[in-house]
């Protein structure tokens, strides 16, 4: 095993990398006597093939099923029996797998993680089985629910055009149905490879006596071929891309606007921009769009902003959404919110946020983050994602100065930057389709 420790204080950080190609991120905390164990694999819906739409979340299923020393249900069981919890997660980039434990039992944790990476119990009866949940679990968010895929599922295709970038990572029904064993099995051997995937352990235990649990039970598990990441980037819109939707379920009419952000991996700072003009534009009742659309014209009864097609900044790799969604009375023309948006927007680029508007939104978002953080889960979520997505875990300490660091004219220049000769309008109305 070759190591490359670092430290960040005060946790003291450690690199560890298997053999087999496993990357690890030890990061103690002695605070508490709890310990997480998270796996990040650099797979997500992006990479899925054709004819395979919503192929790498159910695959996030079928891992909960069962693995090469375990029945099915035997890992919730040892999780819970622990006084632990455990979930999973597709993005557009990675899926994620993790458990909170008492910090007696990380070695448990660790062997649970590592069974399944070896080995998940592949089976056409799980196949099945998880399809039908899957399906399920599609009527149930998207399908029978108001502004289900709006808007990061009815988002992309009018934004961007290749399959990668716009199809639904939910799936649809008949690429499900379709999906067999053997697509599952390569699936696995192709994405599930060690030097894939990065470990990060987090909470009370010490790094000696972590590295070596790490080595016992990952150790072992056979190198393969890590594939190629692929590059899903494409030209930014040439015009204006409009589409327009039906929704059965919704109340009122809807409209999302799609802006490409700039890529994180070589203009952080200009992303962060745009991320804090996410913040605002909406974040709160004094926020611009709020005042102006909510308060002051009335033409929207909810609006939001924000940097990443999830909701989320740094979740993704290049490219990625900044998005505006506004839920709107039928008796407002949807282009008279659009025209607001965009009136409020060249403000913003011409002039600039007020240095003190500024300061406020990044303290408080600077502070969420600290919270956020504060709690060993999200700490040790953000630390795995951005190892795996942006190389670097240091990056999620990092960002509440950087928010902090941003300046007006950042922020202006970001809202400068999203024009209508470069976008999504995506319009959506209450109504059955035929």
């Amino acid at each position: 095993m070759s190591t490359a420790p670092t430290s960040a204080p005060p946790e003291q950080r450690q690199r560890l990398t298997l053999d087999n190609g496993l990357r690890v991120l030890l990061a103690p905390d002695r605070t508490n006597p709890v310990v997480g164990v998270a796996v990040h694999v650099d797979v997500g819906f992006r990479s899925e093939p054709e004819g395979r739409t919503g192929f790498a979340h159910l695959f996030e299923h079928l891992m909960f099923q069962g693995s090469e020393s375990l029945e099915k249900l035997a890992h919730f069981r040892h999780v819970q029996g622990s006084g632990g919890v455990f979930n999973g997660s597709t993005h557009q980039d990675y899926t994620d797998y993790f458990e909170i434990l008492p910090a007696g039992a990380l070695e448990r944790g660790l062997f649970l993680e590592a069974d399944r990476l070896r080995a998940p119990k592949l089976t056409e009866e799980n196949l099945r089985n998880q399809i039908d949940v899957v399906k399920e679990e599609i009527r149930l968010n998207v399908l029978n629910r108001p502004y289900g895929g709006f808007p990061w599922i009815l988002l992309p295709p009018v934004l961007y055009s290749t399959f990668a970038n716009a199809h639904n990572g939910y799936g649809d029904f008949t690429d499900l149905e379709t999906s067999t064993l053997d697509d599952a099995a390569a699936f696995f051997d192709a994405y599930y490879a060690p030097g894939n995937a990065v470990l990060t352990v987090v909470g009370d235990f010490d790094p000696d006596d972590a590295a070596a649990l790490v080595e016992r039970h990952f150790g072992d598990i056979p190198a393969r071929p890590v594939p190629a990441r692929p590059a899903f980037g494409e030209p930014a819109p040439d015009g204006e891309r409009h589409e327009s939707v039906l929704d059965a379920h919704a109340p009122l009419p809807a409209l999302a606007l799609g802006y490409r952000l700039p890529d994180p991996g070589t203009d952080l700072p200009g992303y962060l921009a745009h991320a804090v003009l996410g913040s605002l534009l909406t974040d709160g009742e004094a926020a611009r769009l709020t005042q102006r659309l909510v308060y002051g014209d009335g033409l929207v009864t909810d609006v939001s902003a924000s940097a990443g097609l999830m909701g989320a900044p740094l979740d993704a790799r290049d490219p990625d959404t900044f998005t505006i969604t506004a839920v709107h009375p039928d008796t407002v023309d949807p282009r008279r919110v659009v025209d607001a948006v965009d009136a409020e927007l060249l403000i913003l680029g011409e002039r600039g946020p007020d240095p003190e508007e500024l300061r406020r939104v990044t303290a408080r978002w600077a502070s969420a983050l600290h919270r956020e953080h504060d709690r060993l889960m999200n700490r040790m979520l953000a630390l795995g994602s951005a190892e795996l997505v942006h190389g670097r875990a240091e990056l999620s300490d990092e960002l509440p100065g950087a928010i902090a660091a941003v300046t007006p004219e950042a922020v202006a220049a970001a809202a400068a930057s999203l024009r209508p000769t470069s976008r999504a309008l995506l319009v959506l109305t209450p109504g059955a389709g035929a």
